[in-house]
């Protein structure tokens, strides 16, 4: 190995200019939290990292802002999901674990639409992809979801596009 090499195999320290801001922020949460001891929210943590780097790998990226959003969203997705299972199990210690993982995940997610908001971006994606019935639902949805990424839930949104495109 030529020191070159070596140097750069040494220096396992992300770099920080190619790094998203999502990710920087990330990476020094993790370092408070472990200075804080807080074992909770350091195991958060590394879940998320572990989730952004897993993809980067598999799809050989550096994943970009929209990307770890995309990976925070579908992370948010898997615990609201998981609540609803342990709830109706009535598992409420376990829900109360997930909830607790959420509102750290939810952290780093963009601040969530209200309902008008929604409504009015649904309208106006109606309206500029001319859509008239349920099967140009794909092509409102494929206008929405960039803008609504991590700020909505994707399925009530899309429920509430059926709901407009059938009426």
């Amino acid at each position: 190995m030529s020191p070159l090499e070596r140097k750069l195999y040494d220096n396992r320290e992300p770099n920080p200019s190619i790094m998203s801001d999502l990710k920087s922020s990330l990476q020094a949460d993790i370092k408070t939290a472990m200075k804080a001891s807080d074992k909770t929210r350091l195991g958060v943590l590394r879940l998320i990292s572990a989730a952004i780097k897993q993809r980067e790998v598999d799809e050989r990226i550096e994943l970009t802002d929209a990307d770890v959003i995309a990976v925070l969203d579908k992370m948010s997705k898997q615990r609201r999901e998981s609540i609803t299972q342990y709830e109706s199990a009535e598992r409420e210690d376990l829900a109360a674990v997930e909830r607790d993982e959420l509102e750290i995940i939810g952290h780093y997610l963009p601040k969530a639409l209200s309902e008008s908001e929604i409504d009015t971006l649904i309208n106006a994606a109606i309206s500029d992809t001319g859509a008239t019935g349920i099967r140009d639902m794909g092509k409102v949805m494929g206008q929405l979801k960039p803008k609504l990424q991590g700020r909505a839930d994707m399925a009530a949104v899309s429920a509430k596009i059926k709901d407009r495109l059938n009426a």
